[in-house]
């Protein structure tokens, strides 16, 4: 991977959760308390005209291990 990709990517992460201060706590309360093989993830987006789209996946044993991959990054 390039560093300076990596360098962008993190003063973008930095940006978000500044934009958007309660999202990564809602994720790190998710993974910790609900998150299980079976758990259904919804996510909706509005778009300003209204046009709305919706989609959900069931967590599977693989997923767990990715978030747990991502966790040990930290």
């Amino acid at each position: 991977m390039n560093p300076m990709k990596l360098l962008q990517l993190k003063s973008h992460w930095d940006k978000f959760n500044q934009n958007h201060p309660r999202f990564t706590p809602f994720i790190k309360a998710v993974s910790v308390n609900g998150m299980q093989e079976g758990t259904v993830i919804e996510v909706s987006v509005t778009t300003p005209d209204g046009r709305n789209f919706t989609t959900n996946l069931k967590v599977c044993e693989d997923d767990l291990k990715m978030v747990e991959a991502i966790k040990e990054m930290n």
